[in-house]
């Protein structure tokens, strides 16, 4: 008993130090797909670690469940669609885009045996795409079926994950797909599919972009700059060293070690995205040029209603963006 007394105190000193520790560890929220590679080479190289942050890297279905975690304050930071801080914050919510990311890319694959040769083919058709809403949903819509003249009610789209986009297209259970890398690169490799578009080579914008809430960034700004830092150290090592990124984040894409093609056999997972890696651009920075599409990819969603504010003027896409850290960083 006595022992057990003696103990107690620096028993409740140890569970307060782990709360401490806790409450000090920088959540970023993230999803499994290419344009995120910033915040898995981060976490998988220790970029974060070598820039004094303790991080828990927290993975999540869509972008829209991700912004509800920052805007509820269970997440720090999240690499996303800018079009869900424009969505939440015409409503009230206190978001600020802190920095960039990955620049749109995004490929519509198509069944081979389909017959669909160019984007106004997808009339009449079924296509995968993000849920609706996402960024991808809004430039699909706003810009790349109005470009070829049709109405997204023109088509049959269904919004899910871009792992099930890729089984619906491989299983003929849709005609095409609008997919993020890697898995426009898996698709084609699995699967008798070739890809008729890519926007980011017509329409080039900030597709992921750094968000963060003001209330976090009001609190924890070293924490939050430091994590842009360990995140601009990732983009360079992907930029510049792809076959070292590919080797630090290629499981999270492709669970086993090799990927069984359909002409090429068997490839190593590495290759697959070292090749996915180079078909990006990724940037830290946000140009006044990408700041300008952001504001288009904002009076979009107005028009498309997915937008609206509370005095019925155009969404100012400048009052939720703060570029102090790549001004400071001089960028």
């Amino acid at each position: 008993m006595k022992l057990s007394r003696l103990l107690l105190p620096a028993l409740a000193a140890l569970a307060l130090s782990g709360q401490a520790l806790a409450a000090d560890t920088f959540k970023i929220g993230y999803l499994r797909v290419m344009d995120d590679a910033q915040a898995i080479a981060a976490y998988e190289g220790g970029f974060y670690k070598k820039h004094g942050l303790d991080v828990e890297l927290v993975e999540f279905k869509s972008g829209t469940d991700l912004i509800k975690a920052i805007v509820g304050g269970q997440l720090d930071t999240g690499v996303l669609g800018f079009t869900n801080a424009a969505s939440w914050s015409s409503r009230g919510a206190d978001l600020k885009v802190v920095g960039g990311a990955q620049h749109g890319f995004h490929a519509l694959v198509v069944r081979e045996d389909a017959g669909i040769d160019k984007v106004e083919d997808l009339k009449g058709r079924t296509l995968a795409s993000q849920k609706e809403g996402s960024t991808a949903d809004t430039v699909l819509k706003g810009v790349v079926l109005k470009d070829a003249g049709l109405k997204a009610e023109d088509l049959s789209i269904m919004g899910v994950s871009p792992q099930v986009a890729v089984q619906s297209l491989v299983g003929k259970r849709v005609d095409a797909a609008f997919l993020f890398e890697p898995q426009a690169r898996i698709a084609q490799l699995i699967a008798p599919v070739k890809q008729i578009y890519e926007v980011g080579e017509v329409w080039p914008f900030p597709c992921m972009v750094v968000i963060t809430s003001g209330d976090t960034l009001k609190k924890r700004k070293d924490d939050v700059w430091k994590s842009l830092d360990a995140q601009r150290d990732a983009i360079d090592l992907l930029q510049n060293k792809p076959e070292e990124g590919a080797k630090l984040i290629a499981s999270y894409f492709i669970a086993e070690p090799t990927l069984k093609t359909l002409h090429q056999g068997e490839v190593a997972r590495e290759d697959v995205i070292r090749d996915a890696i180079k078909s990006q651009t990724f940037s830290p920075v946000l140009t006044e040029p990408e700041l300008a599409r952001m504001q288009e990819i904002a009076d979009i969603m107005q028009a498309q209603g997915s937008l609206k504010t509370s005095d019925g003027k155009p969404f100012d896409v400048s009052k939720i963006v703060d570029l102090d850290w790549q001004q400071t960083r001089k960028l």
